[in-house]
């Protein structure tokens, strides 16, 4: 692998910040200055500032249920972002977005390798939501939301959606178009009161409430990513992953009644430099 990659993934910095390192030739790979496009192989010794690398840290791979008034984001100058909120103790950031006013399941990691696989369009993921709009849902609004929207200059794929009650209703995208549901809705005269993600793949909201995070068990990752994280055969050794027991864990958050969030004060600390994405 490309020496940046194997340095973010040491968990010092993100590949911006390698890159840096490199450019100002704090970086040696075997004795030897590094470039950018130095490569790595197993055994290999990598130092910054003459300090060797750490083998690669384990795989973190959390669930979390993200409050209204939180911001997907690993920049740590913006009040309200995620990595914040979740406090861990690796350096991670969240797989794909989550509107600042929606709310519900988002995963996070610390393994840049999974993003694509898991955002890529064809890998037709599945996400479900709940949503709740301002007037009742008839049945031509659910057969046209099924077929297909014009948002965005393209219609959007079908897509499966249930009414639940008058105002309620579930969808299931296998797409991620820019505040697609809200502009579906907007485009069929509706406007979106309540917008929680219950589901991603294999993995459910569960009862997590606003704020609280979990590991993502082994057959959870195995189920969302068959090809990466299945059941290794008897010539290959299992992956080196921190996704055991489900423990959940708390943090602080104070919902308004306007259902957004405020983080306590020692939730706004700075949280280190950001990982490439």
């Amino acid at each position: 692998m490309r020496i940046n990659k194997f340095i973010s993934e040491s968990g010092v910095c993100s590949r911006r910040e390698a890159d840096r390192w490199i450019a100002a030739g704090r970086v040696a790979c075997n004795g030897r200055i590094a470039t950018l496009g130095t490569p790595v192989e197993p055994g290999d010794d990598v130092r910054v500032d003459g300090v060797p690398l750490r083998a690669k840290r384990p795989g973190v791979y959390i669930a979390l249920n993200k409050p209204v008034g939180i911001t997907s984001t690993t920049e740590s100058d913006v009040a309200g972002n995620i990595i914040d909120l979740a406090g861990h103790a690796e350096r991670i950031f969240p797989v794909g977005r989550l509107d600042k006013d929606s709310e519900g399941l988002i995963l996070l990691t610390n393994d840049g390798d999974i993003v694509n696989e898991i955002l890529r369009v064809e890998n037709a993921h599945e996400k479900e939501y709940v949503v709740v709009v301002d007037r009742p849902i008839t049945p031509m609004t659910l057969a046209i939301m099924r077929s297909g929207v014009r948002i965005l200059g393209q219609m959007t794929r079908p897509c499966r959606v249930e009414r639940i009650d008058d105002r309620r209703f579930r969808i299931v995208l296998t797409q991620g178009l820019n505040r697609q549901i809200r502009r579906m809705c907007s485009a069929l005269g509706y406007r979106v009161q309540q917008l929680r993600r219950v589901r991603i793949s294999n993995i459910r909201l569960g009862d997590l409430r606003p704020g609280e995070w979990r590991p993502l068990t082994a057959a959870e990752l195995a189920g969302l990513l068959p090809a990466r994280f299945g059941a290794p055969s008897a010539d290959q050794p299992s992956r080196n992953v921190s996704a055991g027991t489900p423990s959940v864990q708390r943090r602080p958050v104070a919902v308004r009644q306007s259902g957004s969030c405020a983080l306590s004060a020692s939730q706004r600390k700075k949280s280190g430099p950001r990982p490439g994405q």
